[in-house]
């Protein structure tokens, strides 16, 4: 795997940022399109439906395994 990118964002009106592989970034940002949202806006409801447990990171990684499997089994 890659190094990791850091990617700093405001959701809910606070500064973060966001560390993960570059793969996973290449991924949500195809879904960001995909969705027709920014990728901010894509962001927050991701973080807004994720269970408080749950890092943020994580959440996105996990996000991103989910519209793969999506996009495999409707073009396999």
């Amino acid at each position: 795997m890659s190094d990791l990118v850091k990617r700093s964002l405001s959701l809910s009106g606070h500064r973060t940022s966001v560390a993960l592989e570059p793969e996973f970034w290449t991924v949500l940002d195809a879904m960001a399109a995909v969705r027709q949202q920014s990728f901010a806006s894509l962001v927050a409801s991701l973080d807004a439906a994720r269970p408080p447990e749950r890092p943020l990171a994580s959440a996105l990684r996990v996000a991103a395994l989910i519209h793969l499997q999506k996009h495999v089994q409707t073009s396999g």
